[in-house]
């Protein structure tokens, strides 16, 4: 297996990375929000009102 920061061979201790470096670096692209999964927009709720955009859904 190799490491899918820099391709070099992984280490048992940093696995699935080589070094603390690497599992460092995929670390700041999560906390980043460089790895996103594509999504599709949602729908507006048929629960609003067409003209003031207002919730008509009343809640106790």
């Amino acid at each position: 297996m190799s490491c899918p920061i820099c391709a070099r061979p992984t280490e048992p201790a940093y696995r699935p990375f080589c070094s603390k470096r690497c599992a460092d670096v995929d670390l700041g692209r999560w906390l980043q929000g460089s790895y996103s999964i594509p999504a599709e927009e949602e729908e507006a709720p048929d629960d609003l009102d067409e003209e003031t955009g207002e919730n008509t859904v009343r809640r106790h």
